[in-house]
């Protein structure tokens, strides 16, 4: 008569080292119930661990007949079928766990939901993921690490690899020149570290705390992973670099036909003096709270402008003073604007318009 076919014995184990691996981090755990292996959530099944795991708790030599000598001798294991390697060990039986354990288990659950649903109300609020549903952001809150880095300290430094993408939940960070300087700061909803993760290349500039900030960070695997499984994610982080290029390239004196940006990253000011240092023949269309405008240029002057009710001059006045909405540029004026002349000598009009501005906050 045939032997009767062994029950897996169920158990947990969980990772200690790893080196390349592609799926796996330290601290990740694998539970055997039944017939079936439950692995970390987000995380994809891996078929090479799957067979090893299967081996060991079928196996009397390696498991079974070891596994009560588990508080005096860890159980230490390896999975090295691909291009990686993880060690992972035996953590508990499962049919060995005891009240007590049971009871620390929940409280433990409880305790990390608590904070899990803390940082949920905080991760909805952010832009980047505006576009994901309450369960996709469970299940990616739960890949979150987060912690607070103190005022005056480095979060990250040029040259090194990226190993993380980090989201301020709470404080303010300054980005670092090469020599030193600051030229960008960023605060509550700011990202940084995404590029290195994106290109491979090693981080481009040192990021330093102006105040103590509250950071979650995802890992480059945990990254790699949250993209292929939300992919609105990947469009958020293209529209994020393509408005981060643009800002650059205004900020180097460039401008070219169908740029975009916010008023609040690029004055007014500066955006009418880059238009007019580089003799530029084109219009600006600026989106405000309390309406539209339009500024024609031609070889560097202004040619026609109007906003509201407003034209030309008052128009260009009153825009000097707007501090927030979005505009884009278009190569280019109508054909009913060719001929018009300047509205005036442009460093005259600026001039003017902000002695005019400085006049009115006076009052």
């Amino acid at each position: 008569m045939k032997k009767r076919l062994r029950k897996f014995r169920d158990a947990i184990f969980i990772v200690t080292e790893e080196r390349g691996c592609p799926i796996y981090n330290v601290g990740e755990e694998f539970e055997v119930d039944e017939f079936r292996l439950t692995v970390p959530s987000l995380k994809p099944d891996c078929l090479i661990l799957a067979e090893e795991i299967s081996k060991i708790v079928t196996s009397k030599k390696s498991f079974r007949d070891n596994v009560s000598m588990f508080n005096s001798k860890k159980l230490s294991f390896d999975c090295g079928g691909c291009q990686g390697i993880i060690h992972f060990e035996f953590k508990k039986e499962k049919s060995h766990v005891t009240l007590q354990m049971k009871l620390l288990k929940k409280t433990e659950e409880r305790h990390r939901r608590q904070r899990l649903d803390k940082y949920f109300r905080i991760f909805r609020n952010l832009g980047i993921f505006e576009s994901l549903d309450d369960d996709a952001l469970s299940d990616l809150t739960v890949l979150l690490e987060v912690k607070t880095v103190p005022t005056a300290k480095v979060v990250i430094k040029k040259g090194e690899p990226g190993s993380h993408l980090y989201i301020i939940m709470n404080g303010h960070v300054s980005v670092h020149a090469e020599d030193g300087s600051t030229f960008a700061e960023t605060g509550t909803g700011g990202i940084f570290g995404e590029m290195s993760l994106l290109t491979g290349d090693p981080v481009s500039n040192s990021i330093h705390t102006i105040t103590d900030t509250q950071v979650a960070m995802l890992s480059i695997k945990n990254f790699k992973h949250a993209l292929k499984k939300h992919p609105v994610l990947q469009l958020f982080l293209l529209r994020m670099l393509v408005d981060r290029a643009q800002t650059a390239t205004l900020r180097s004196g460039n401008i070219t036909s169908g740029m975009t940006g916010e008023l609040a990253e690029i004055p007014v000011v500066d955006l009418f003096q880059l238009i007019n240092s580089s003799q530029k023949t084109g219009r600006i269309d600026l989106i405000m709270d309390m309406g539209k405008a339009a500024v024609c240029f031609k070889d560097g002057q202004i040619i026609h402008a109007h906003f509201l009710k407003l034209r030309d001059k008052d128009a260009v006045f009153a825009l000097l003073g707007v501090k927030n909405g979005h505009f884009s540029y278009t190569r280019g004026v109508p054909d009913e604007f060719e001929s018009l002349p300047s509205i005036g000598d442009f460093m005259g009009l600026l001039m003017e318009g902000l002695q005019r501005f400085d006049e009115d906050q006076e009052e």
